[in-house]
């Protein structure tokens, strides 16, 4: 391999790294706080159970259990994102369009938990649409070619001394075997 091209494998490296430092930056922290969301209930509630398995309650009671919850500013389906019915938890967990959650027993209708629920704003943060819609495509989908970029640089410059060592011994034994032909042929 030339010198011009590790050369220009070190600049893209450096330069990539330069140009998606911030993008990248939110991807992974955002990506680490996805990673805790069902074990931080600060980035998305934990999952309340209900008294029964089997729902028994109407769409018309669901709304009006969420109508109690004020801070989730419901008052009618509208404001509703939506329903998440988890049988085996005896509750359907009602996302409100302002990422208040409410979680509602399927048998008695009785509001078990509301908080606010971060994990949907941080997976929008993380996929840049947070941002403005068109950042996902213009922004995080380059950097994220470019860390893929960087990650092939990077095997490179790092398999290359091995390789350049490996290339040189072949190249010393093929020596030393000349030089001992030219000695036997004397």
């Amino acid at each position: 391999m030339s010198w011009h091209a590790r050369r220009d494998t070190r600049k893209i490296h450096r330069w990539g790294s330069i140009i998606i430092a911030i993008p990248f930056l939110i991807v992974l922290i955002t990506g680490l706080m996805l990673q805790l969301k069902k074990d931080v209930s600060w980035i998305q509630p934990a999952s309340a159970r209900g008294e029964s398995e089997i729902p028994t309650i109407t769409f018309d009671q669901i709304l009006t259990s969420a109508r109690s919850v004020p801070e989730a500013g419901i008052t009618d389906w509208d404001d509703i994102d939506r329903l998440d019915v988890r049988p085996d938890k005896g509750i359907v967990k009602v996302r409100a369009n302002n990422h208040w959650e409410i979680q509602i027993d399927t048998h008695t209708g009785a509001v078990l938990q509301s908080e606010y629920r971060r994990s949907d704003i941080i997976e929008s943060m993380h996929d840049g649409s947070w941002f403005h819609e068109k950042a996902k495509l213009w922004i995080f989908l380059p950097s994220a070619i470019i860390v893929t970029i960087l990650w092939i640089t990077g095997i490179y410059m790092f398999f290359i001394p091995y390789l350049n060592k490996r290339r040189n011994r072949k190249r010393m034994e093929h020596v030393k075997e000349e030089s001992i032909e030219d000695e036997t042929a004397l």
